[in-house]
């Protein structure tokens, strides 16, 4: 019996280089988490990013603002302010170094951190006598945050941004490119990001020293000596020269891969547009979305999931938007500083497939199972 191909939220989809990077690793026997591929993917992306930067390829976004908090020096009972609508992994490194998460949630024109809550939040934390170490904003979805408005903030108290910029490769703010906006930046690089090293990140910094420091750290804290010295902890967070590979091959494709997806989101906006009930994240003046994920927010819980389960239904992938943090069992008792913006998203909107290999006939299946469902 025939079935009809599963339609993924966000697959992988190789350019049809990355093999030739992979098999030159194998040829040159560089299958050491070290090599000229790592070299080189450093290298794109600083070419990508702008020359006044410097990347670290590591195993992931997460070990990336792992390792942006020890360049920090955020260490246990400092607290972090962290966006609550967003990915666990986000928050999750605050803990490894023994530090409290304080969450703030979200504001409507972008769904990323607001600017209000943040200066709310700092200055309550201030008045307790505990003044956050760092911040870490989210680029939600590929659609920046306010840089402007949080980095005056985080200048104005003296506390570092960290921008989580995992879902936001190719994204601009005002003509600058996302990861690149604030004093550290991170990328993913994981199977369903826009491009992908099957598992991977980079720390992107303007300060060469904290480049090298991060590299340090990442590979087991080795000391400059003829045996193995280490006068520091270190971690196994460097990539490998086979994934990196991958990243260059994925490189040489990000401007097609970012034009498909905001096709997508193009695609669904207009089908859907006699649907008033439907509405989408539109970008404000100045903000460029790479559109990792489309979205859309509907009447209510009842009409998301309506929507949902009849896609499930088609053998269509797709999720609910983030579970905010503050709402999380294991972040339950910390801190936050809320308005209902990220629970209200939470409960109405919907991520609909978006990979950039998806097909017309794929768009198509999607659009009528939705078009079916709010017919009846």
């Amino acid at each position: 019996m025939l079935t009809k191909t599963k339609i993924w939220l966000s697959s992988p989809h190789m350019g049809g280089t990355e093999q030739t990077f992979v098999n030159e690793a194998f040829e040159t026997n560089w299958i050491a988490p070290l090599g000229p591929n790592v070299n080189g993917f450093e290298k794109d992306l600083k070419q990508y990013l702008g020359d006044d930067n410097h990347v670290a390829a590591l195993t992931s976004g997460t070990a990336a603002i792992h390792m942006a908090l020890m360049l920090l020096n955020v260490k246990q009972g400092d607290e972090v302010l962290c966006q609550s609508f967003t990915f666990s992994a986000s928050a999750n490194p605050i803990v490894y170094q023994g530090a409290t998460p304080v969450f703030i949630d979200s504001e409507s024109d972008t769904w990323n951190m607001s600017p209000d809550l943040l200066e709310i939040a700092i200055k309550d934390r201030i008045a307790k006598y505990k003044k956050p170490k760092a911040i870490i904003a989210v680029h939600l979805y590929g659609m920046p945050y306010k840089a402007k408005e949080i980095n005056a903030i985080a200048k104005q108290y003296d506390i570092p941004v960290i921008e989580d910029s995992a879902e936001a490769l190719g994204s601009t703010y005002f003509g600058q490119k996302c990861g690149a906006l604030s004093d550290l930046g991170i990328i993913s690089f994981n199977g369903n990001k826009i491009i992908t090293t099957s598992g991977g990140g980079v720390l992107v910094t303007k300060n060469l020293k904290l480049k090298e420091k991060a590299v340090f750290l990442a590979t087991q804290a080795r000391d400059d000596a003829p045996h193995y010295e280490h006068s520091s902890v270190g971690y196994n967070y460097r990539m490998s020269n086979v994934l990196a590979g991958i990243g260059r091959g994925q490189m040489e494709v990000i401007d097609d891969r970012v034009q498909a997806r905001r096709r997508n989101f193009d695609f669904y906006k207009s089908h859907l547009a006699q649907h008033k009930e439907i509405t989408f994240l539109e970008e404000p003046e100045g903000f460029y979305s790479n559109r990792w994920i489309t979205c859309i927010e509907t009447p209510s819980f009842e009409y998301r999931e309506a929507i949902r389960l009849a896609l499930q239904e088609e053998d269509i992938e797709s999720r609910p938007l983030w579970k905010p943090m503050h709402l999380q069992p294991v972040f339950k008792e910390h801190p936050s500083f809320t308005d209902g913006t990220s629970e209200h998203l939470f409960d109405k909107g919907l991520c609909l497939p978006s990979g950039s290999n998806l097909t017309e006939d794929d768009l198509n299946r999607v659009l009528d199972t939705i078009t079916n469902t709010l017919k009846s």
